[in-house]
C-alpha cells in the first residue's frame, strides 16, 4: 500500500522540486479559524502539513510555537479537538500529508494505543518529533500511521 507521503514524494520527485512542508499549531488562534488556516495551506502551496498538537512546557521550541501553543490550550485545544480537526479537513482533502507534530506527552495523557486508533481513524499520516527517544514498537508501527512518518533507515536504526 502506497501512503500519502510516499505518493507525494513520488509526485515531487516526478516534477524535480523539494517539498514545501508547512507548520501550523491546532487550535490556534481558535479551532475554527485553525481550520480554516489549515484547509488553505494546500492551495498555498503546502506540499505536507505539520499539524503542531499543542503542549503545556513546549520548552524545544521558540517563542513563536511556545505562544501559539499556549494560546490553543487557552482556547480549549486539546488531542481529541486536534484528531477531529485532521478529520474535518480529510472531508475535503484526501491527498495532503498531514504529519501530527511535537512532544510525547499529550499522546501519552490521551493513551498511546486509542491515539494511534484515532489518529489513523481521523487519516493522520503519521507522528512526528525530534525530542522522541522511544520509537514506537515495530508491532504498532506496522498497524499505525507512525510506519509512513518514519524513514525506513531510522526506523531500522531506532529499533535496533
Amino acid at each position: 500500500m502506497t501512503t500519502r507521503i510516499e505518493q507525494r514524494y513520488a509526485a515531487l520527485e516526478r516534477e524535480g522540486r523539494a517539498a514545501l512542508v508547512t507548520f501550523v499549531t491546532a487550535g490556534d488562534p481558535d479551532r475554527a479559524t485553525s481550520l480554516e488556516i489549515l484547509r488553505a495551506l494546500p492551495a498555498a502551496g503546502a506540499d505536507i502539513i505539520e499539524l503542531g498538537m499543542p503542549f503545556t512546557d513546549p520548552m524545544a521550541d521558540g517563542p513563536a510555537i511556545q505562544a501559539s501553543s499556549l494560546r490553543a490550550l487557552k482556547a480549549g485545544q486539546d488531542m481529541a479537538k486536534t484528531l477531529a480537526m485532521v478529520a474535518a479537513f480529510r472531508t475535503a482533502d484526501a491527498a495532503t500529508p498531514i504529519v501530527l507534530m511535537g512532544y510525547y506527552n499529550p499522546i501519552y495523557i490521551y493513551g498511546v494505543a486509542r491515539f494511534l486508533t484515532d489518529a489513523k481513524a481521523a487519516g493522520v499520516d503519521g507522528p512526528a518529533s525530534p525530542a522522541w527517544r522511544r520509537p514506537i514498537p515495530a508491532r504498532s508501527r506496522q498497524r499505525s500511521p507512525a510506519s509512513s512518518a518514519t524513514p525506513a533507515c531510522r526506523s531500522r536504526s531506532a529499533s535496533g
